[in-house]
């Protein structure tokens, strides 16, 4: 019986008879966790290349080398399809990370709101979550993640062709349809934990790119929110439609 498909996402390149050496956390997880050893088979991803199946030629304890054989996907990418959310308390930042990989986004932008309660956001931290997403839902690329930047500070440089949906809790109850068209770059808002200030409300309400949305009868928490947001976009607009 077959064993588990077992991915890895790797910052080298790939293609026929491609050695990819394997670092020491890499290793630990092939060698130690999943027990692989010479001849076992791994498919390898870099978000350049599409997915590559390969073997294990050498296994150690903290390093190995893998050789690539054939081409099992071609590259792909997510819509244009943006995340912009405030951070959130411990581990419900990562699930939002993870689960908008999963969901397909080209794009996450944590950004700092009055309300904003969370600790300091980890990046190193949440780029790791957004590569094992990537490696268990089958994504060829991972999303980029930024460090957290003031709304009011990316907002004043945004570019008004990408349309800004933003999730306003106000409208609970509205019509879910969104206006747009398939193909059209897009971002999602989603507010802090306590919502977004009055001031905040009026000024996202001023700007000509920001469409406020609604997602379904009831208010969500920030983190359904965004799974909501990214999942009624996808529907409509996105590789779901």
């Amino acid at each position: 019986m077959a064993g588990p498909k077992v991915r890895l996402h790797v910052d080298q390149p790939l293609g026929g008879g491609q050695a990819v050496a394997v670092t020491e956390g890499a290793a630990n997880y092939l060698f130690a966790v999943m027990r692989l050893g010479p001849g076992a088979e791994v498919h390898l991803f870099n978000g350049r290349d599409g997915e590559w199946l390969a073997r294990v030629a050498e296994a150690g304890k903290r390093r190995g080398v893998l050789v690539c054989e054939t081409q099992t996907r071609d590259q792909d990418f997510p819509p244009d399809l943006w995340l912009l959310f405030t951070p959130v308390k411990k581990e419900r930042t990562s699930f939002i990370v993870e689960k908008a990989v999963e969901l397909g986004v080209a794009q996450l932008l944590p950004v700092s709101t009055r309300r904003m309660n969370a600790e300091r956001l980890r990046l190193d931290k949440q780029e790791a979550h957004a590569v094992e997403a990537a490696e268990q839902c089958g994504a060829t690329s991972v999303p980029g993640i930024q460090e957290v930047q003031p709304l009011d500070r990316l907002l004043s440089a945004w570019d008004p062709a990408r349309r800004l949906y933003w999730a306003d809790e106000g409208r609970a109850g509205a019509d879910s349809r969104w206006p747009g068209a398939p193909g059209e770059p897009a971002a999602i808002l989603i507010g802090p934990e306590g919502g977004f200030t009055p001031e905040e409300r009026a000024w996202l309400d001023s700007l000509s790119f920001v469409t406020p949305v609604a997602l379904g009868p009831r208010i969500l928490r920030a983190e359904t929110a965004a799974l909501a947001a990214v999942a009624l976009w996808q529907k409509q607009f996105g590789d779901w439609a």
